[in-house]
């Protein structure tokens, strides 16, 4: 059976490796992302669709399934990918809008992708459904309270979405990356060296100090773990959160 997947944020860094994955088993893929660069970086892949999304806007979420049906006429797999930080800062100075953006992208965003996902995927013979925590859906993450709580409400999600959908045959589970190595990690990680006055090469290390394997995730070891879990060695793994972070022991 050649899977039909739809993977949301999948233009750029872990979304466009879980693309890229898929599509070289032969799935057909079609990409949802909110930038035109990223959809049309993304759809240069063999087998691969895109439109330009919001996941936060209801309208657009409607104007991608209309895409979706056209370009892959059912679904298989829905990868929910898209999801956003946010600025750094304590509770105390947060400002709401803030934290709504960032409730309105990783929750709104992932229920209404996902509700407009499920009578497609119970028309499949092996329907999956992977959304994308992190581990700041393990642990708390001081100075990013609407990323963590988003990320720790996906895992609830996910095991809800297993209980109801479980005798349809489909399977639910998240995946709780930790620092994953690109550009981000980078950029972050350079941010932090110029803020606390240190190098590059020690904000590296204080951040691998945390995890018990000292290297960053490759964006490629998680898209096989999405890979494995929607194919048919996955059948039996529902309900689950599933770490890809070198066993960090924090998020800081």
């Amino acid at each position: 059976m050649t899977q039909r997947v739809l993977v949301t944020a999948g233009g750029n860094g872990i979304g466009l490796a879980v693309t890229r994955a898929f599509a070289a088993t032969g799935a057909r893929v079609h990409v949802a992302d909110i930038a035109q660069d990223a959809v049309a970086r993304a759809v240069e892949a063999e087998g691969v669709t895109g439109s330009v999304t919001d996941v936060a806007d209801a309208g657009s979420v409607d104007a991608l399934f209309a895409d979706l049906r056209r370009e892959l006429g059912g679904l298989d797999v829905l990868v929910n990918n898209a999801g956003i930080a946010g600025p750094t800062a304590p509770v105390d100075e947060l400002a709401f809008a803030d934290w709504r953006a960032v409730v309105d992208v990783n929750l709104h965003g992932t229920f209404m992708v996902t509700q407009r996902a499920i009578p497609l995927l119970k028309e499949s013979d092996a329907g999956s459904i992977i959304t994308m925590s992190s581990v700041a859906g393990r642990f708390g993450y001081p100075n990013r309270i609407a990323y963590s709580s988003t990320k720790w409400a996906l895992v609830g999600f996910a095991k809800t979405l297993a209980m109801e959908l479980g005798r349809f045959g489909i399977t639910s589970n998240t995946i709780h990356p930790g620092a994953v190595a690109g550009e981000r990690i980078d950029r972050v990680l350079r941010g932090r060296a110029e803020q606390e006055g240190t190098s590059l090469e020690e904000q590296r290390a204080a951040a691998l100090a945390n995890q018990s394997v000292k290297a960053f995730t490759d964006p490629a070891d998680i898209a096989a773990l999405a890979v494995f879990l929607a194919g048919p060695h996955g059948r039996s793994i529902s309900g689950q959160a599933l770490p890809i972070d070198g066993d960090s022991k924090s998020t800081v």
